[in-house]
């Protein structure tokens, strides 16, 4: 069991005399786990049903992501529906494992407190669609999403009690996945996420100083990245130390 703050892998095919199409499994390593990765808010949709309540980029897509493009999650590419013809697509391709987030928002709507029951049911089938599958479930617990409850109660990452709310959030995944799932991300992109959601403004949730890139309303360019970095650094460890001591006898070993 092995904890990341992300997990990003790039596969580089340089073609000059020959093409792709030549390559063969028998030319990686036999360990070599070949997968496919997406996260929650690009290709779940389905974003005002069955309980969901709206993420932090919800908020930022319908506000208009910064006037930089156009576009939000809503229907997306419809895998909360559409899940099984696209893990039958992975199967079909041979992959190995599938690297997908959990939305919190859909998981526990509020960021804390009640467990919503469709948002259980369909992680449950959407692991073990894959598992059925031979295709190895990947999980990443925070890719950007952070329940937009949290962000108007204490403004999220900068604050404290979201180390709290993540860490309470992610027992709940363990308890409930971690028979089946055995590869975790706790939070993508650390770095990349504070620098662009609280640094430049050009991610939710859009805070930065004045005339920033992002022309945020509110934020502080010069100490929230910092805080927010800090905060999800302590929720990595946090979130570790919990499956370390309550889950990784139980579900690694057994």
């Amino acid at each position: 069991m092995a904890f990341v703050l992300t997990v990003f892998v790039v596969v580089i095919l340089v073609l000059f005399s020959w093409s792709a199409d030549s390559l063969s499994r028998d030319e990686f390593p036999s360990d070599f786990v070949f997968g496919a990765s997406t996260s929650a808010y690009q290709v779940e949709g389905a974003a005002n049903e069955d309980g969901r309540k709206p993420s932090i980029w919800d908020t930022y897509s319908h506000a208009g992501n910064a006037n930089m493009y156009k576009g939000d999650g809503d229907v997306a590419c419809d895998g909360y529906h559409k899940y099984k013809e696209d893990v039958q697509l992975m199967a079909n391709m041979g992959l190995d494992a599938y690297r997908f987030s959990i939305s919190w928002s859909r998981l526990i709507p509020d960021g804390k407190g009640a467990i919503n029951p469709k948002g259980l049911e369909y992680y449950n089938n959407l692991i073990n669609e894959l598992t059925s599958h031979g295709i190895q479930p990947h999980v990443t617990l925070h890719h950007w999403d952070l329940p937009q409850t949290l962000e108007d109660e204490y403004e999220g990452w900068i604050s404290r009690n979201v180390v709290y709310d993540f860490t309470a959030y992610a027992d709940v995944c363990f308890r409930e996945f971690g028979d089946r799932v055995k590869y975790w991300t706790t939070l993508n992109e650390v770095n990349v996420f504070a620098m662009v959601g609280y640094g430049i403004g050009a991610a939710p949730p859009q805070r930065c100083s004045p005339f920033s890139l992002g022309n945020c309303s509110r934020g502080n360019s010069s100490t929230e990245p910092y805080l927010a970095a800090h905060h999800m650094l302590l929720a990595h460890a946090s979130v570790a130390r919990l499956y370390n001591k309550k889950y990784k006898v139980k579900f690694i070993y057994n």
